[in-house]
């Protein structure tokens, strides 16, 4: 029996994100500025006897490394993406990164309202000029990292190729098709959160000293606590439910895919039995579509009625024909 080539019709299985090394180096810079701050208000807080910036700068060390685990998820990612150890690649171990930080996001969360509430219980004595400049400088270097880190290129741009094949039961096809579409990178939006809630603690933390310094509020610091926990939790929640759902090939009841191919694939002698359509990373979706057929054609055909979806980037098409009468 001869050997069959099949070389041009294998493919690989990177879903990485178009963005993905330019927003790892991004995260890098980031936890980079953010550790080297942390050191400064250590340093200087040791030196000048301020439990202010000694504090400040332990919160910082904390923020630095939830944003270690969205920097490592990038890399390993990236260093496995050609692993064929991952059937569908690595495209969605970004979203298993922003499920851990948005945890960790939670817990800040947690013990940011637990100490404000516990400060309004018990007020404490507050030295105003030296904690509103710690503020500000906080604030300052969390406006710039998250400038930094903005999504504000999320698009894949790529090529398309398929393959297909035939047995006793029927057909089956499978497509790559990068084309250019939004990209919704959750593992940056966990790193860009962290950033986002310390620079809210700092502007709510400034509003309410100046507050507190002008009419005697005491009360007015650990009550902005609250409500930027409050905050704080809201954003937690809303990237636990998005990673969340990416981790358990959830279609968000928003995304109108399975609908596109339904009506690219059903007419009055095609219909889908049985559809699955899942992401397998930043902007790309595979997807198992079951066709029952009165006149089945070849996967290439019902794969070419998919073209247009430019968010497909792995397509299983299995064909069964059937009686027209049955």
């Amino acid at each position: 029996m001869s050997a069959i080539d099949v070389s041009a019709h294998t493919h690989g299985h990177n879903f990485l994100g178009s963005d993905h090394r330019r927003n790892e180096g991004r995260v890098w810079l980031v936890i980079g500025l953010t550790a080297a701050m942390m050191v400064a208000e250590i340093g200087a807080g040791a030196i000048y006897g301020s439990m202010a910036l000694i504090a400040d700068g332990w919160h910082m060390s904390t923020h630095a490394g939830a944003m270690l685990i969205t920097a490592l998820t990038y890399l390993y990612a990236r260093r496995h993406a050609a692993d064929p150890r991952f059937t569908f690649g690595t495209g969605k171990l970004g979203d298993l990164g922003a499920f851990a930080s948005a945890i960790i996001l939670a817990l800040v969360a947690l013990l940011i309202g637990w100490e404000s509430l516990t400060r309004l219980a018990n007020p404490v004595a507050i030295s105003f000029e030296q904690a509103i400049a710690v503020a500000c400088l906080g604030l300052v270097v969390n406006l710039v990292c998250a400038w930094l880190l903005r999504d504000d290129h999320s698009h894949h741009h790529g090529h398309g190729h398929a393959h297909h094949h035939h047995d006793d039961d029927g057909a089956h096809g499978h497509s790559h098709d990068g084309r250019h579409n939004h990209a919704r990178d959750n593992n940056l939006r966990a790193a860009y959160l962290h950033v986002l809630a310390d620079a809210l603690t700092s502007i709510l933390a400034i509003a309410a000293l100046l507050a507190g310094r002008s009419y005697g509020w005491n009360w007015a610091d650990p009550a902005m606590g609250v409500v930027g926990a409050l905050v704080i939790a809201r954003w937690s929640w809303g990237l636990i439910r998005d990673s969340g759902g990416v981790l358990l090939d959830r279609t968000p009841d928003s995304d109108d895919l399975p609908g596109q191919i339904r009506s690219a694939l059903e007419t009055e002698i095609d219909r889908i039995a049985d559809l699955h359509v899942w992401q397998v990373g930043p902007g790309h979706h595979a997807a198992i579509v079951s066709l029952v057929s009165s006149e089945p054609r070849q996967p290439s055909a019902y794969k070419s009625r998919l073209a247009k979806i430019g968010r497909l980037s792995h397509v299983t098409v299995e064909v069964d024909g059937v009686n027209a009468g049955a």
